[in-house]
């Protein structure tokens, strides 16, 4: 299974690569990126705190390149948003590898209120270590950088909503632009967070290398949203996706939900079923998502090939797909397109969540990056 990740990656590595060198069509490197980048490390500075906002879910994969001349210090904090979607045991271990080569790191859930309150306390607690002097006569300005689609603008309409909130400032909210596709924020923009003392942080526009070397670094990139799903087959990138969920041990945590095998499933009340003919077409549905869970996990449990020959492993990934069209309620008659819906409902409900969490990046062994500071910068 492996083997037919790797192949799979490679494919849909080069495809961005290919995307990343052709600067003329404007997919990768654009103007107001390179902008944006100038804007950045002119202010960097200037501001009393630096947020790097990766994704938990590749902590490595989205770190933020201009970072990369900077050491670790009090005055950086590398912030793990999308805590939810990540494997919970590999996020404190990345937590406790970044602690351990002195980076301040926090994981963070921007959709979660208790989530940001905790953070927001964390944040303010790293504010007065900076500022022991005049601590609450002081105005700090804080930044959020980090790759497209990380979630920074939702990470600060979050702490903007949650600031104005405790501090019972009245006044209508900002918000920040907020959408599912990379390269929505164009400008940086100022937001009050804190008040006594004041506390303002900056959301400024994602930024990508003007080019990436490494197709298994675009092939994650690609799979977790950062870049645009044009750029990429999206057939692939769901095999991609399932070849990673049936070497995984994700779906074998669904097999309490269909313990009773077809009756279970099969025993729907009229509510259930009106509900089904009403919302088919709406794959977040909790009923089409367990029904996407039972296909997925009856299929690759089933299974008899042997997982080490890839046309065995591509022919599971084909027999979900097949076994989805009936989950996701898509009609056969739609020709190519079909496929595509089924394709993209999918990718939909990994990126949301609702197929288990993941974390693709591997925590780096710690004894073998002890030895070498230069190396650790190079991951931190």
């Amino acid at each position: 299974m492996a083997t037919e990740t790797a192949i799979l990656a490679g494919k849909i590595g080069a495809a961005v690569m290919q995307a990343s060198m052709n600067k003329a069509a404007g997919w990768w490197y654009s103007p107001h990126m390179a902008a944006a980048s100038r804007a950045i490390a002119e202010r960097i500075p200037l501001v009393d705190l630096v947020l790097e906002v990766r994704d938990a879910r590749i902590p490595l994969t989205s770190r933020f390149e201009p970072l990369k001349v900077y050491p670790p210090s009090s005055r950086r904090i590398v912030v793990l948003n999308k805590a939810d979607l990540a494997n919970r045991s590999q996020l404190k271990e990345w937590i406790s590898y970044m602690e351990h080569h002195k980076q301040i790191c926090y994981g963070v859930n921007s959709h979660n209120e208790k989530s940001i309150h905790k953070f927001l306390n964390f944040l303010q607690a790293q504010i007065r270590l900076l500022k022991k002097l005049d601590y609450h006569n002081s105005t700090t300005t804080v930044m959020l950088v980090g790759i497209p689609n990380v979630g920074k603008s939702v990470l600060v309409n979050s702490l903007h909503k949650i600031g104005r909130i405790s501090a019972a400032e009245k006044g209508k909210l900002r918000h920040a632009t907020v959408s599912p596709q990379p390269c929505e924020t164009k400008d940086i923009k100022s937001f009050k967070i804190a008040s006594h003392p004041n506390v303002y942080v900056l959301d400024t526009p994602g930024v990508l290398p003007p080019l990436i070397s490494e197709v298994e670094v675009c092939s994650k990139l690609a799979l977790t949203g950062t870049i645009s799903d044009c750029l990429v087959d999206e057939k692939e990138l769901a095999q991609y996706f399932l070849s990673i969920l049936n070497s995984s041990e994700e779906y074998k945590k669904w097999a309490e939900l269909f313990t009773d095998g077809e009756a279970e499933h099969t025993s729907h009340s009229d509510l259930e079923m009106k509900s089904k003919r009403r919302y088919a077409s709406d794959h977040t549905q909790a009923f089409v998502v367990d029904d996407v869970r039972r296909n997925l996990y009856e299929e690759a449990s089933s299974f008899h090939g042997r997982s080490a020959d890839n046309r065995d492993t591509m022919r599971l990934i084909e027999l979900q797909l097949e076994a989805l069209f009936g989950a996701f309620r898509v009609p056969r008659d739609l020709g190519e397109d079909c496929c595509l819906k089924v394709c993209r409902k999918l990718l939909n409900l990994y990126r949301t969540g609702r197929l288990g969490h993941y974390t693709l990046d591997p925590v780096p062994n710690y004894s073998s990056y002890a030895s070498s500071f230069s190396i650790i910068q190079d991951i931190i």
